[in-house]
């Protein structure tokens, strides 16, 4: 395998704190030599677990970005046993446009693991994260919410894993996060996910959907902020408490949780987030915008629970995921 292009300006050994920079030369118009400076903070103090957090995944998603460009500013050597790496922008390209997928190569860096050396740009990066990242991490948060087009109940959420001391491990940092829902996640597609290549790794993985709307809200970046910290303590990096907090469980055991627009048009949503349903209940109506006179298309929850995710805004395309419900387990 070829060496990463990728090095950091911080030695993730050191103790202290060092803000810095993950460099990815990139050559173009406006910089023959140019590069990417993806900014990384390493604050380690002695022997311990190791942390990596990480925003910005998707670029248009802004709760981990928010809370961990404050966690940058604020966490002390002191306050630490072992290290946290905090990368609040992990799709730097993607992150600086306001966009899902890189303004580069349009990568959508959540599906692109294990990535290549000498790929794209978003590949470099997946690259990196695999053999560089993540051999140092002991547990990884990676702080999600719906971005432009999808918004959701703030929960955060782990995946059904062959490994049940390992998925109780997921469990447990997940109930520490402490969001207001805990979601077992069905993904429709996990190929290429960073989740993915964690779990594969061993790793103590925990993921979030904390809002939407290409946005943040005091109240989402609240609960990042806070999630992060117990998050911390539960691994025994940071010394406190973890305040006590209820979680309302959640499920997604299969596909029919998922209900998908098969019309382009006007999206009327029936339910809130949160809002109970019923299987066969009408969640949603799409309205053809291009004449008045004819009538909506309606489309019927697969199952009983609650609307934990719906689309954003109100336009929806064919393909697109109209509402998302899940149980309610405890």
């Amino acid at each position: 395998m070829k060496p990463s292009p990728i090095s950091p300006t911080v030695d993730f050994d050191r103790d202290g704190v060092q803000h810095g920079f993950l460099k990815l030369p990139y050559s173009r118009d406006d910089a023959a030599w140019g590069a990417l400076m993806i900014p990384v903070t390493v604050v380690r103090n002695g022997k311990g677990p190791t942390a990596l957090l990480t925003g910005a995944n998707h670029g248009d998603e802004y709760e981990g970005a928010v809370a961990l460009r404050k966690l940058s500013n604020n966490l002390k050597a002191e306050e630490v046993t072992g290290c946290v790496i905090i990368v609040p922008f992990l799709n730097y390209p993607a992150f600086r446009a306001g966009t899902r997928t890189s303004s580069i190569d349009r990568g959508n860096l959540n599906r692109s693991f294990p990535g290549k050396p000498d790929g794209t740009v978003t590949e470099k990066i997946a690259d990196y994260v695999q053999r560089h990242l993540l051999p140092c991490a002991d547990v990884v948060l990676d702080i999600h919410s719906g971005g432009k087009t999808l918004d959701f109940l703030p929960f955060a959420c782990i995946h059904v894993l062959d490994d049940k001391a390992q998925e109780a491990r997921c469990q447990a940092a997940m109930e520490a996060f402490g969001a207001p829902y805990s979601m077992h996640m069905l993904e429709l597609d996990s190929v290429g996910m960073f989740d993915t290549a964690a779990e594969d790794a061993g790793k103590v993985f925990v993921s979030t959907e904390l809002g939407g709307g290409g946005s943040s809200t005091a109240r989402s970046v609240a609960i990042a902020e806070r999630g992060v910290r117990d998050f911390l303590i539960h691994c025994g990096i940071c010394k406190g408490e973890i305040s006590p907090r209820k979680s309302i469980k959640l499920d997604m055991p299969d596909g029919d949780c998922y209900v998908a627009s098969m019309h382009d048009g006007l999206l009327e949503m029936c339910v809130d987030l949160g809002d109970p349903v019923n299987a066969g209940d009408v969640v949603g109506r799409v309205y053809d915008a291009t004449r008045t006179g004819s009538a909506p298309i309606e489309y019927h929850a697969g199952r009983s629970g609650i609307l934990a995710a719906r689309h954003f805004p109100g336009l929806i395309g064919c393909g697109d995921t109209l509402a998302v419900v899940a149980e309610v387990v405890g």
